[in-house]
């Protein structure tokens, strides 16, 4: 529940309808499969639920972010996990690195498109042997003449099979640490371009996650993202609207499950009566109302911030880390009052709680998010 106004309400009712008729009478299926079908993005796009915030030059509405972040939540609350991630990866990750750090003709290219479906974005940081560590990374990317020859391979990358445009963070100077980090726009259909198999993970089964392999692939050095050797920095730069995503996709989640466990222990009888009536399902439900009140406080003082250029590193750190830890805790303990049915994946609640999981790890795990907060507390 993100600030509220007439436009905005009238924009998540439109939304929700979308939901309703595109996604509902599919998503088990999709959630079957592993995979949501391609379609799908076009689809929000023709709808226009995509970067919704990009300025209107480039094709989106030019609206506040809060707008774009609700889209989040309210596929987040539906029980639609794996469209959330995507939608984040896609509106919240990818689009705002170009808004912010590419050239004009950079912009011009690939934002109108990413507006409308046509091309999907995703951002690869992640690697076999660097996850959080984004200094360790091994894949690189060597300049010849005018252009850039990318090796290397990366993982666990959201949108992997659908993406036709990924943002990769490559070494263009392999003897420097952070300072060789260099961020390239990498249209997916290169020669020697390959996505890996569809990843099969634990929750969010439709939202496509892969493998990514660069086999001198030929990358224009007009698709250099930014200055070389300034990656990590605008990684940086960037994170705190990812990980506030990762908040709010958080913030939908629990107050999906609170929906459905409210709905669920008011028509399932026990001993005669509805679970409702007892007084641990009662006092369960409300801590997690208590619990989901004081999260939504966080996130939505944070979105504030990140909408008047605010947020900094450490706060984004907090709310992420917070935010998903209180995600996974009230997703378990509102499972519990469904009893065995909690466990059978027919039932939304068991969704909520194995797409919760991810969320403490992806976007920088919370311990790692709990050393950026200790380290401005310590200056070290």
């Amino acid at each position: 529940m993100l600030a509220h106004d007439a436009d905005l309400e009238l924009f998540r009712d439109n939304f929700r309808r979308f939901l309703a008729e595109n996604i509902k009478p599919h998503y088990e299926q999709w959630e079957k499969e592993g995979l949501m079908p391609r379609s799908v993005w076009n689809q929000l796009g023709e709808n226009g639920f995509l970067c919704v915030d990009m300025p209107e030059e480039y094709g989106g509405y030019g609206v506040p972010t809060n707008y774009s972040l609700m889209l989040v939540e309210e596929a987040a609350r539906g029980g639609y996990g794996s469209l959330s991630t995507a939608i984040s990866v896609h509106s919240e990750i990818t689009a705002p690195y170009i808004l912010h750090i590419a050239n004009e003709e950079q912009k011009q290219h690939w934002i109108p498109r990413m507006v409308t479906g046509e091309v999907v974005g995703g951002i690869g940081m992640t690697e076999p042997g660097a996850g959080s560590d984004l200094q360790a990374i091994r894949t690189s990317a060597i300049l010849q003449g005018d252009q850039y020859l990318l090796n290397g391979s990366k993982t666990f990358i959201s949108n992997g099979q659908h993406a036709d445009l990924v943002i990769i963070a490559a070494k263009t100077d392999p003897t420097a640490r952070a300072k060789g980090v260099s961020l390239l726009l990498v249209d997916t259909h290169l020669e020697g371009f390959k996505k890996g198999t569809n990843l099969d993970k634990i929750g969010l089964h439709s939202q496509d996650t892969s493998e990514l392999f660069f086999d001198n692939v030929k990358v224009p050095a007009s698709q250099l993202l930014g200055n070389a050797g300034q990656g990590f920095a605008y990684l940086m730069q960037e994170l705190p609207r990812e990980r506030l995503g990762i908040a709010v996709t958080a913030m939908g989640a629990i107050w999906g499950c609170i929906d459905v466990t409210t709905q669920y222990v008011n028509e399932r009888q026990a001993f005669g009566q509805a679970i409702a009536k007892f007084q641990n399902t009662r006092f369960t439900l409300a801590q997690a109302k208590i619990e989901a009140q004081a999260t939504q406080a966080f996130v939505s003082e944070c979105i504030e911030k990140y909408m008047v250029s605010q947020l900094d590193v450490p706060t984004a750190a907090a709310v992420k880390s917070f935010s998903t830890d209180m995600q996974c805790k009230i997703a378990d303990n509102l499972l519990q009052l469904f009893g065995g049915y909690g466990y059978m994946t027919e039932y939304p609640i068991s969704r909520f709680y194995v797409d919760a999981r991810i969320q403490r790890i992806y976007g920088g795990t919370n311990e790692i998010m709990k050393e950026v907060v200790a380290r401005e507390m310590l200056g070290r």
